[in-house]
């Protein structure tokens, strides 16, 4: 495996990460402080209320909303377009396709019918989006019992709006969770796992393998991937705090690390002892930002993805179950998830600037788009 890494001396890295900057937590802004803007993008949220609600970045106001025929959406996934939303519902039985230029539904579909029950467990893309790659199980209702089948992927086309053909796993091993990405073109599916699996996307058999289980340097352990953000990254990449296992000091290190899929390499740089870190890249790539979660202890984390350091650690007034995006120009910080509120911070002072507040509970993850 190609890899690149910049590993500086690891006690001065880890001398330098715990001793780094600690700001203390910010109060909220006082009346009659100019209100900070996040950008001039919209913001799409899925919700409890069976829609997919539009806010206005600018003004901060619901300014549309988007009625799902299918109900209360589980997931939202953008397609590589960003013209699409694939949403599945809370069942996890039922796919709606949404237009987000136009705010319409262009289809729907289930795999469920008379007394089987077909729930999808996860669902990819095709970048041109030809098909849809489904994780699915199905429950067979009979007189006196439920049969449970088999764990399985398939192939949705979405122009013959049906199953075309069930993907066999590779290598024989049944998964009951998968980790698949595709190549920008559609031409190869990324299979991880111990190793990353690479498939061509016609008959889907094996082609290549990425040996990720080997160290990525002497002396080092292999490199796990953990929270990542490919939202504001070049197709076919994605960054995010990715840990290795010290096999002297017996030890796991946190490090940023950018992933080159059709390159098969890595760029990772540690940065300190690992911790449970969420991970939301600034769209000018040049600042990220993490979200630390435990009991009575909650942090924002700022990190120099161009230098790949810590730059500190800023404790908060946090909620149970947080999740994070970086606003259009970087400026804010949107906290949102388990609610029906987005906590706005200032992304340099970590100020709590204000609250959306919206009209139900959110029930999926949070999209900043253009508006056109």
């Amino acid at each position: 495996m190609a890899a690149r890494v910049r590993l500086v001396p690891m006690m001065v890295v880890l001398a330098l990460a715990l001793g780094v900057a600690t700001m203390h937590a910010q109060r909220p802004a006082r009346v009659g402080t100019p209100l900070a803007g996040g950008g001039d993008s919209l913001l799409y949220i899925g919700a409890y209320d069976g829609s997919i609600h539009i806010i206005d970045e600018a003004t901060e106001q619901k300014v549309a909303g988007i009625k799902l025929q299918t109900g209360i959406p589980r997931s939202l996934t953008l397609s590589q377009s960003r013209t699409r939303f694939y949403v599945l519902d809370s069942t996890l039985e039922k796919i709606e396709v949404v237009d987000i230029p136009t705010r319409a539904t262009v289809a729907t579909f289930t795999l469920s019918e008379g007394n089987q029950q077909v729930r999808i467990r996860g669902l990819q893309v095709d970048p041109l989006e030809r098909f849809l790659i489904l994780l699915t199980r199905s429950a067979t209702k009979q007189i006196d019992r439920w049969v449970i089948g088999d764990i399985s992927l398939q192939l949705y086309d979405l122009a013959e709006k049906k199953i075309t053909r069930t993907i066999p796993w590779p290598r024989g091993e049944e998964r009951e969770n998968v980790n698949i990405r595709f190549s920008p073109d559609g031409k190869l599916l990324y299979f991880f796992g111990d190793d990353v699996l690479i498939l061509e996307t016609q008959n889907f058999t094996e082609v290549d393998t990425w040996a990720l289980s080997r160290p990525i340097e002497s002396g080092l352990g292999r490199v796990t991937f953990g929270p990542v953000d490919d939202f504001n990254d070049d197709p076919g990449f994605f960054t995010g705090l990715f840990t290795i296992q010290d096999p002297v000091q017996n030890r796991r290190i946190m490090g940023m690390g950018r992933v080159n899929l059709v390159g098969k390499s890595i760029d990772f740089t540690p940065i300190g002892p690992s911790e449970s870190v969420g991970f939301a890249m600034a769209p000018d790539r040049k600042r990220a930002y993490g979200l630390m979660q435990q009991i009575g202890r909650y942090e924002f984390w700022a990190f120099d993805v161009t230098q790949r350091k810590l730059l500190s650690r800023t404790p908060f007034e946090g909620r149970p179950r947080m999740a994070m995006r970086v606003s259009s120009n970087g400026r804010l910080l949107y906290v949102f998830q388990a609610g029906e509120t987005i906590d706005v911070y200032d992304s340099t002072s970590y100020q709590l600037l204000r609250t959306i507040e919206m009209t139900a509970d959110q029930t999926t993850n949070l999209f900043i788009l253009p508006r056109k």
